[in-house]
């Protein structure tokens, strides 16, 4: 997507931030468990999609607001479609332990904090 417009980057931004309430290193920490591999869609055997993501926010959010691209905008769209989208599907009970709790920590979003 070309011509993201300040406004735009704005909202995005702020929503991103509003969405993501994991820090870098926390959530390059649970990148590295097994659960957050075991969680989410897998292609071919491959990494899952929002394991991919996390790597990617990690890097959005250790970057300089100034040098995110268009790219990483459109990124930031996407991790918060997913993350609301998933919040709207929450299972009942104790979701600590849960494929649901876990995928939306890949994509930087811990339910419980």
């Amino acid at each position: 997507m070309t011509g993201v417009d300040d406004a735009e980057r704005k909202e995005t931004w702020d929503d991103f931030r509003e969405l993501v309430n994991m820090t870098p290193a926390e959530l390059e920490e649970w990148l590295a468990t097994d659960a957050s591999r075991d969680a989410g869609q897998h292609e071919d055997g491959g990494e899952s999609t929002g394991h991919a993501s996390g790597r990617r926010i990690v890097g959005i959010l250790r970057a300089k607001k100034s040098d995110l691209t268009d790219d990483d905008y459109a990124h930031l769209r996407k991790v918060v479609g997913y993350v609301r989208r998933h919040l709207a599907q929450r299972p009942s009970g104790d979701v600590r332990d849960t494929r649901w709790r876990h995928s939306l920590m890949n994509w930087g979003h811990d339910p419980l904090s």
